[in-house]
């Protein structure tokens, strides 16, 4: 994905930050959307424990991060980069993209939920409604069975056995259960959620992104083909907007993005029973048991045990993740290389957690 990062220099947030009061509990600051500038807050005058900064810092350039970034309230309160920018040689800033992998998918999820908002779609249709027929190779009976919300929540039932999971052509997508039976996360069908969304929109994925949700928060990335897959790069302060967007339930400072209630509501909550950490595309933290990414076994253990109940996360390769926690107003962006040898990292962003509430708690 390296190779790409030229294509990126041209799209930048420039912004320069200034110090304010700190938000009060329950409302939200939002940047501006053209105008440079996002206003930050300080630990000290949020009674934040100070010292530990420095060794939440020292943890994460340890574990190859490359953005950092914590908002209190909508307000920057940590911003740390490190390493360089491939393109231009330089240290490693706000005006740096980088890639979401499959923390993108959330962003997905919430482009499913603008489009069904605008009437081009129903969730609980028939996939093959908006594909055609024979989009798989499954029999038309078992096809039939799956619909855009087993797209969503993993529970397509195709065979995950396949060379290459990636692969949405139809003769990778073959029968291993029906619908709803199975839970796998598999990229090809999260993957065929971007072509429905063109199909029926008449847009290119990345205009329609631009229409629905950049325009309106002030979030500029662009959507770039790797494979069968679409990847999403931005800077962090880009996926810090999306974050902010998300903490407001779709609203942006009083304009509503996404004003559908219930699915907000479902995408944020566990969506079936086969993994309760598991929503629309979004991890969820608090619940009883978890299937990971690779593995279609479950485990009694929450997403993250020592980070808050109530977060829930878009969360990618290597390490990509953008946290959202509501009972606090935090908003947390990690983005960087691979942590540590795991396939997902999971004890990495558990450990970060902890150092972060040493800080806030």
């Amino acid at each position: 994905m390296v190779r790409y990062l030229f294509i990126l220099g041209l799209i930048s947030l420039i912004s320069c930050t200034k110090n304010s009061t700190p938000t009060p509990e329950g409302s939200l600051y939002f940047p501006p959307l053209t105008v440079e500038g996002w206003e930050t807050t300080t630990p000290e005058s949020l009674n934040w424990n100070i010292p530990e900064i420095e060794n939440l810092y020292t943890y994460l350039s340890q574990h190859k991060t490359r953005a950092f970034i914590l908002l209190k309230g909508g307000k920057i309160v940590l911003e740390k980069y490190w390493g360089n920018d491939v393109l231009n040689a330089n240290s490693f800033s706000k005006t740096s993209s980088w890639y979401w992998a499959s923390a993108g998918k959330s962003l997905t999820s919430f482009l499913i939920g603008i489009a069904q908002q605008d009437g081009l779609i129903d969730i609980n249709n028939r996939t093959s409604q908006y594909l055609g027929d024979n989009w798989s190779s499954e029999p038309l009976t078992k096809e039939y069975l799956i619909t855009i919300k087993n797209q969503l929540t993993m529970t397509t039932g195709l065979d995950y056995g396949v060379s290459d999971i990636d692969c949405t052509d139809a003769t990778c997508l073959t029968y291993k259960a029906d619908a709803g039976a199975q839970w796998y996360y598999h990229n090809a069908p999260y993957t065929l959620l971007e072509k429905i969304i063109s199909t029926t929109s008449g847009k290119s994925y990345n205009q329609y992104t631009d229409e629905k949700i950049e325009v309106k928060i002030g979030m500029n990335g662009t959507w770039l083909p790797s494979g069968y897959n679409n990847v999403y790069w931005s800077t962090a302060r880009d996926a810090a907007r999306f974050g902010l967007l998300i903490l407001n339930k779709g609203n942006w400072n009083n304009q509503p993005i996404l004003t559908d209630a219930n699915y907000f509501n479902a995408m944020t909550s566990t969506s079936q029973n086969l993994n309760p950490s598991y929503g629309y595309l979004w991890w969820l933290n608090g619940k009883s048991a978890i299937v990971y990414p690779g593995s279609p076994n479950k485990y009694p253990i929450s997403l993250a045990p020592d980070a808050p109940n109530d977060l829930f996360a878009a969360m990618g390769k290597n390490g990509q993740f953008i946290d959202v926690v509501p009972s606090q107003n935090l908003v947390v962006i990690r983005m960087g290389e691979a942590p540590d040898n795991s396939l997902v990292p999971i004890t990495f962003h558990n450990d970060m957690w902890k150092k972060i509430l040493t800080i806030t708690q």
